[in-house]
């Protein structure tokens, strides 16, 4: 009934900030700024174009190739308000792949910021050479992006010509079914190619409250965007940052230097990132950093963050959660909850309790380490490998077009995440690695994670990434690629092997050591496929090392 239930939707987020907090400031971009008001209005706009100009139904897919700037940000409630699905794409990836991801979800539109518009008019001659058919394209242009040819493009639809041209009255709607699809996001593809992946309103709205009340974000929150809102739609803190009527602090490029400088200029409380943000933060020099304000709270996903890098971003001032997930689960299925008296312990301590992935994300139902032959729960020892499962509201309706692919993703009644981990007596699970990084060596399992988070323990190492190498002793051994702070350092492979040895059972120390730049995904994961396959055409090590 309509007195007891409504259907759930991140777009109540934005009416209610609106209505509410309309005079405080919603966004930052460059020069630019707007209330939640001025927000709203756009939002509405956006959505009478995409209808009524663009043509675009409910159902349909409406893409958008951009970084963190203003007009991706309002495409997060102007698509859904019309019954539209918002596909945001990586800008990171190639012509080819961009035209697939198009061409899969069907789009009907592809907004472009001026940085790709080349991009993805390639991605597109592509599409029509192969008789597809052809999504809208829609020119957004970025005054803070200085590029002589970015203001050139003539004949094409533009984003703020296209606001300003459309009707701020359109009707402010609410799905008619909580589960109609919100958003459809690719996966990175490092380890099959891209699947793509259907958020749910309710799944929007569920991550996000379930976001803000694990990390304890008051309201206003300064958000600093390091985080792509590509990626899991920013783990859905577009939607979660208007509901605490927040400001949005955009950054077109992230660097130390750029996130110093809007931490101290907008007085930033939060901001999230992948690893890789946490070790360009602390791996900056003097010149880059800025005093803290105050405190800046950091939430890390992806990978688990090595002890060191945890130890720096504390003594710098930020205070570091670490969460676990993937796209298909909105972002974030499990969250390092903090405990009071891990306060008292030291420093290196701390830090490897924050690189745990956690306990149950709220959103979700349940989490465990199971045997998937058997379904059964793993002992909770902190020393049984199983695979890390989750089940619950924040988990993805399904994979867009592949109904083969879902159906084995919820085999048994919950999601296999492809992750292997244990669960420690206090319940926190822990990653060990993904089933396919998992060392065998002598019949001794060994996780090129731990090995990693030893490696980062050195003063020298800036990045580094464990595989498997052949070996006809043993099977295979642990080869480490290492990338040094210091270019041309002089660091050698035995200086590595020493340290990881007085650290490290002998089994895990690993036997090869090569030194240059980690291959990354568009999103700044490593490729250990691409490494796994240099350490095999290193051939195998002949005899065991005499360690």
């Amino acid at each position: 009934m309509a007195a007891n239930h409504a259907p759930l939707s991140p777009l109540s987020f934005l009416y209610r900030s609106a209505a509410v907090f309309g005079d405080k400031t919603s966004l930052i971009h460059g020069a630019s700024s707007f209330t939640w008001s001025q927000t709203l209005d756009r939002c509405r706009r956006l959505a009478s174009a995409i209808s009524l100009r663009l043509g675009v139904n409910p159902g349909a897919v409406v893409s958008v190739v951009a970084p963190n700037v203003a007009a991706i940000y309002e495409m997060h409630f102007g698509v859904p308000m019309v019954g539209a699905i918002l596909n945001t794409i990586n800008f990171r990836l190639d012509a080819r792949t961009i035209a697939l991801l198009l061409d899969h979800a069907q789009s009907r539109a592809v907004f472009v910021d001026s940085e790709f518009f080349p991009l993805v008019t390639q991605a597109l001659q592509l599409l029509a050479e192969s008789s597809k058919p052809l999504p809208e394209l829609i020119l957004i242009k970025d005054k803070s992006y200085t590029s002589q040819a970015a203001h050139s493009y003539g004949g094409i639809l533009e984003y703020e010509e296209l606001l300003e041209n459309s009707s701020p009255d359109f009707p402010l709607v609410f799905p008619d079914d909580e589960e109609q699809s919100i958003a459809l996001n690719y996966t990175s593809g490092t380890t099959s190619r891209p699947k793509g992946v259907l958020y749910t309103h309710r799944g929007a709205y569920l991550n996000s409250i379930a976001s803000i009340l694990l990390w304890e974000m008051g309201p206003f929150p300064v958000y600093l965007w390091t985080l792509p809102m590509f990626h899991c739609n920013g783990w859905c803190f577009t939607w979660a940052i208007a509901a605490q009527g927040g400001t949005n602090i955009c950054l077109r490029n992230v660097t130390a230097k750029a996130t110093f400088d809007a931490i101290a200029e907008s007085s930033v409380t939060h901001l999230s990132g992948a690893p890789t943000v946490l070790n360009m933060i602390a791996s900056s020099i003097p010149s880059e950093r800025r005093d803290l304000p105050h405190k800046v709270a950091v939430r890390v996903g992806g990978a688990p963050p090595p002890p060191a890098i945890l130890s720096s971003m504390e003594e710098l001032g930020f205070v570091v959660t670490h969460s676990y997930g993937l796209t298909e689960t909105y972002g974030p299925a499990l969250f390092c909850a903090w405990r009071p008296h891990w306060n008292s312990f030291p420093l290196e301590e701390r830090a490897k309790l924050k690189s745990r992935q956690g306990v149950v994300h709220l959103g979700l139902h349940q989490a465990d380490v199971k045997d998937p032959a058997t379904m059964e729960s793993v002992a909770r020892d902190g020393r049984t490998l199983g695979e890390v499962m989750v089940r619950g509201s924040t988990v993805m309706k399904g994979y867009h077009r592949d109904d083969e692919a879902t159906r084995a993703a919820f085999q048994g009644g919950w999601f296999h995440t492809g992750d292997l981990g244990v669960i420690h007596p206090d319940g926190y699970i822990q990653l060990r690695d993904r089933s396919k990084d998992i060392i065998i060596s002598g019949g001794e399992n060994i996780s090129s994670i731990e090995v990693e988070s030893i490696l980062y323990g050195h003063p020298e190492v800036l990045e580094a990434a464990v595989v498997a190498r052949p070996d006809d002793f043993w099977g295979e051994t642990p080869c480490a690629f290492v990338t040094l702070k210091r270019s041309g350092g002089a660091t050698s492979a035995r200086e590595i092997i020493d340290y990881c040895r007085a650290r490290l059972p002998h089994f895990m120390v690993p036997r090869s050591v090569v030194f240059g730049a980690l291959p990354k995904t568009s999103t700044g994961k490593v490729q250990k496929f691409l490494l796994r396959d240099r350490a095999r055409a290193m051939g195998s090590l002949r005899a065991p090392s005499k360690l």
